[in-house]
């Protein structure tokens, strides 16, 4: 037996609806109608879906076994519609968002799930990379959007979109022998002789240069193995205060503290995609979220475009 989404669909509303006459109602048929599509869907079973020695039609111990299929699918047929539909409407079939490594990655999170939500049979793909890796990513249209540090100069082949922004914050293993004073305090200089671990790209070179500050240091591209290398007491890292809060709390990371300066370095975080390559509409929303424009991720923030 071969159902059909008729089948599945009549199927379902005598059993929703407890009656031929309510189905038909709700199907715009005749009660016969849907009775005959009934017994030529038993016919082809082999076995009974209803039985019809009640006033109204009773739904059998096999129509029982089969309705959260049958609703499974109908349901999967409905989205598999609004799919078709929203493809015609300028959805694209897949969204592939890129986010820099060491980026907290909460907000980003949440506006996919939103978008996943919404269009369930989106094809979403997240990729994570350090922050040069992933602009070649962008430039080379492996990926729509991407997730980035603010730059220090404006790139005029791209649009972003300011979604907030990332304190930086010096820290280093509890058991590091770095001398500091009786006040537990130090010059910001006294790093730049410390090894320095930073997330970085494998081969490209580092264009940013403001969270670097020792004259050696170490390069990683994953922000989890940079964390084991700062803590096992290889070196010193500056890292996202919102990714290092639980482990400054449980004490396996250690905050440094200046004489001469506080440590935070406050870098802007925006949504990036070039100008030739319009947003399609999935992008479009996901941009929207992280930028505060959608009420589902507030707050709100101002939209920034690139010359």
């Amino acid at each position: 037996m071969n159902f059909s989404s008729d089948s599945i669909q009549l199927f379902l509303a005598v059993l929703e609806r407890g009656s031929f006459s309510a189905a038909a109602r709700a199907l715009g048929k005749v009660p016969s109608a849907v009775s005959m599509g009934i017994a030529n869907l038993e016919a082809e079973l082999g076995y009974p879906l209803f039985d019809r020695s009640h006033r109204e039609p009773v739904p059998t111990a096999m129509a029982n076994a089969l309705a959260p299929h049958a609703r499974l699918i109908a349901e999967q047929l409905k989205h598999l519609q609004v799919h078709a539909v929203e493809l015609s409407l300028g959805l694209e079939s897949r969204l592939s968002i890129g986010v820099v490594e060491d980026i907290d990655k909460s907000r980003v999170l949440a506006a996919i799930k939103l978008i996943a939500e919404r269009h369930p049979l989106l094809d979403i793909e997240v990729l994570s990379a350090p922050q040069d890796d992933l602009l070649q990513l962008l430039h080379t249209g492996r990926i729509a959007v991407g997730v980035a540090f603010a730059g220090l100069s404006l790139n005029v082949l791209e649009y972003f979109q300011y979604v907030g922004s990332e304190r930086m914050i010096a820290c280093i293993s509890a058991r590091h022998p770095l001398p500091e004073a009786p006040d537990a305090t130090l010059y910001l200089e006294e790093l730049v002789n410390v090894r320095q671990v930073v997330v970085a790209s494998r081969d490209l070179p580092i264009r940013d240069t403001r969270p670097l500050i020792a004259e050696s240091y170490w390069r990683t591209d994953s922000l989890a193995m940079a964390l084991d290398m700062v803590e096992s007491g290889i070196g010193w890292g500056n890292f996202p205060l919102s990714v290092i809060a639980p482990l400054l709390k449980a004490g396996r990371l250690k905050r440094l503290t200046f004489k001469n300066i506080d440590n935070g370095l406050l870098l802007p975080v925006h949504a990036v995609w070039l100008k030739n390559q319009p947003l399609q509409k999935a992008a479009q929303a996901f941009v929207q979220l992280l930028g505060g424009q959608d009420p589902a991720l507030a707050p709100q923030v101002h939209a920034e475009v690139r010359p």
